[in-house]
C-alpha cells in the first residue's frame, strides 16, 4: 500500500462490548451494528472465555476475546440484562472494567449496564442513565441519575433501556467520526422509529400497562438493588482499607 493510501485510511478505533451469560442481546447488538460501520472500527466482544455465551433471547453470541487477550480499547461498552446480577460483585469482571476504563477514550453502557460500570467505580460523580425501572438504583453505586435516551458526562456515555442503544450508537458514532457519518448511518439503517403504540416510557404508558410492566420486572429490580448495594459496600470497604 502506498504512503498516500495509508494516509487516507481511517485510524483504527477499538470498540469492545462485554458479553456475559443472559445479556440482553439487543443492548449489545443494536449499538454494535451501528458502531461496526464507523470508519476504522475494530469490533471486540469480550468475556472470561471464548466459548459461546447464551443471551437472554435464546441464541448465543461468540466472544472474540477473553479478558487476558483483549487489547486496550478506545471504547468499552457494557450492555444490560438480568444475567448482570450474577456479576455485579465478580471481581474478575469489575477488575477488567476498571483496567479498560483507565485508558479508554469513552466508557459507556446501555440499559442496566450502567449499574455494572457503577459497581466498578467508573461512574462515581458522573451523571448517567439506564432503563427506567432501574434508574434510581444508579445512586446506589455512586452515579447521579439523569433521565435521557442518551446521557453524556465528560467521557462517560450511557443509554436508556434496550432500544435506546440505537440512539446511543448513533450519538457515539457522531463523536467518533463526525455528525455527517452518523447521519449517513442513521439513513443507511433506516432508523426512523414510528412505534405502533404510544407507551414506550412510563410517562406515556397507560396505568394498567405500567402496573403489569412493573410486576413483570419486580424480581429483577429487587435482585439488582441488592447486588448494587453489596457492590457499593465492597467499594466503600476497599476505599477504607486503602486510607
Amino acid at each position: 500500500m502506498s504512503d498516500a493510501a495509508t494516509d487516507l485510511a481511517p485510524a483504527p478505533v477499538k470498540i469492545g462490548f462485554l458479553i456475559y451469560p443472559m445479556v440482553t442481546a439487543l443492548d449489545a447488538l443494536g449499538p454494535a451494528q451501528i458502531l461496526s460501520a464507523v470508519p476504522g472500527a475494530q469490533m471486540h466482544y469480550i468475556w472470561k472465555e471464548k466459548a459461546p455465551v447464551a443471551s437472554d433471547s435464546g441464541y448465543t453470541i461468540n466472544p472474540t476475546h477473553d479478558f487476558d487477550d483483549c487489547p486496550q480499547l478506545d471504547v468499552i461498552c457494557v450492555p444490560g440484562g438480568f444475567g448482570q446480577v450474577d456479576i455485579m460483585n465478580d471481581e474478575a469482571v469489575l477488575g477488567f472494567l476498571r483496567t479498560q476504563g483507565q485508558d479508554a477514550k469513552y466508557v459507556t453502557a446501555v440499559c442496566t449496564g450502567s449499574l455494572l460500570l457503577g459497581a466498578a467505580g467508573l461512574l462515581d460523580g458522573y451523571e448517567a442513565s439506564c432503563h427506567w425501572a432501574w434508574h434510581e438504583q444508579l445512586a446506589l453505586v455512586g452515579a447521579t441519575p439523569k433521565q435521557g435516551r442518551v446521557v453524556r458526562d465528560r467521557n462517560r456515555m450511557t443509554g436508556g433501556g434496550v432500544t435506546a442503544g440505537i440512539d446511543f450508537g448513533l450519538t457515539l458514532a457522531a463523536e467518533l467520526a463526525g455528525e455527517d457519518v452518523a447521519k449517513l448511518l442513521q439513513l443507511s439503517f433506516e432508523y426512523d422509529p414510528q412505534p405502533p403504540f404510544v407507551g414506550g416510557h412510563p410517562t406515556k404508558a397507560d396505568p394498567a400497562t405500567l402496573e403489569l410492566s412493573r410486576a413483570f420486572m419486580a424480581d429483577g429490580v429487587a435482585s439488582m438493588a441488592e447486588a448494587a448495594k453489596q457492590a457499593q459496600a465492597n467499594k466503600d470497604k476497599a476505599r477504607a482499607a486503602a486510607e
